[in-house]
């Protein structure tokens, strides 16, 4: 096994008594006082994540707008400078190569964050596709670190070290500004909990100093460290895709719920053909979330049962902190899709009854 990466962060958990696992070539922190006590953080509170691990890409030129179009699914027409865009990239026959995020620097500079795990399948995809335009492709993930400050007080403790209006920003906008007494912060008005906070990619060198004001800045607000184990479970309360478990190539966003970031009467992009498709004959299967009705938690690969028949798979699942429930979603027929619809998940060779519900699963009281 090759060595693994650590973040500029990393000192400074292991301090706070973060537990460390491999992930997508890192050493990342798991939890720190608990996953159930950082995902209530989140919740009540705040709480601020390292997501170092995840990839940057730049596309830069004359043709990275024409270029970019045909990659992803959504329509990136719609997108000004300082706007962000949730899309998929789709291969040739709809399966979901990746969804990503990319922010608009200007009508020929574009800033994308990938998943960490498909890094170089992206980059890769990146470089095949766009060869034809004129624009360079530049993996420069080494260079930038990410943290996630999230919670109904994240926006306060971020004021403690930066005089941008964060709360002024609209969702999926971005600025670049001094935080923490560090210039240059790419600060996104994005996330990944269902809750307010904004995303921060920082150039590795500066990166701690940011850490460490963040924290000092929370430590009367409620702020917790959080690892990926709570970051799992904010997630899938939320519905949110999670590429390996929920998306990947062997489906398309069709089945996998992000049939809104297609936009087919855009023009040509790749996979566009087969989606179009898919949307016109209905998808194979889809991706829905339940409720567990009987005692058992559903976990990725656990197999979904209607009538003595497997009818799916669950992709996610966990017993929901803030719900006091087990969830799950899973790809079923289509047929079983509605609220309301039955079926069971074979748990530890048990047959236990589950219902399909409305998503998101967690919703915050006005």
């Amino acid at each position: 096994m090759t060595d693994l990466k650590r973040t500029p962060f990393y000192d400074l958990q292991a301090a706070q008594g973060a537990r460390f696992v491999p992930f997508a070539g890192w050493e990342m922190p798991v939890q720190f006082s608990g996953v159930i006590a950082e995902h209530k953080a989140v919740r009540e509170a705040a709480g601020l994540f390292d997501v170092s691990h995840m990839g940057e890409v730049t596309v830069r030129g004359p043709g990275a707008f024409e270029g970019l179009q045909y990659v992803i699914t959504n329509d990136l027409s719609k997108l000004e400078d300082g706007g962000a865009l949730y899309t998929t990239m789709c291969q040739e026959d709809g399966g979901i190569v990746d969804d990503l995020i990319v922010y608009r620097l200007g009508q020929d500079d574009y800033f994308i964050c990938v998943n960490a795990g498909r890094r170089e399948e992206d980059v890769a995809h990146f470089h095949r596709h766009l060869a034809d335009f004129d624009c360079v492709v530049e993996d420069c993930s080494d260079a930038w670190a990410q943290l996630a400050l999230q919670g109904p007080r994240a926006l306060e403790i971020f004021g403690a070290v930066s005089e941008l209006d964060a709360a002024g920003m609209k969702p999926f906008t971005f600025v670049d500004a001094p935080v923490g007494g560090v210039e240059g912060v790419r600060v996104a008005r994005t996330g990944y909990t269902g809750e307010e906070g904004v995303e921060l990619y920082l150039k590795v060198e500066s990166a701690a100093a940011v850490f460490e004001a963040l924290v000092a800045a929370g430590a009367d607000k409620g702020l917790q460290l959080c690892g990926l184990g709570a970051r799992d479970t904010l997630r899938l309360e939320m519905k949110y895709a999670l590429y390996g478990n929920d998306i990947d190539t062997e489906h398309n966003p069709y089945e996998g719920g992000l049939g809104w970031v297609v936009k087919l009467k855009k023009g040509d992009f790749i996979g566009r053909e087969a989606l179009a498709a898919v949307k016109e004959a209905g998808p194979r299967q889809k991706l829905v979330g339940f409720k567990m009705v009987g005692r058992g938690i559903p976990r990725q690969g656990y197999p979904i049962y209607a009538e003595g028949a497997e009818v799916g798979v669950v992709t996610s699942g966990t017993h929901s902190p803030s719900l006091g429930e087990a969830i799950g979603v899973g790809y079923v027929d289509p047929s079983l899709t509605a609220p309301g619809s039955q079926f069971t998940i074979r748990v530890r060779g048990k047959d236990i009854p589950a219902v399909v519900v409305k998503t998101p699963f967690y919703k915050r009281e006005p």
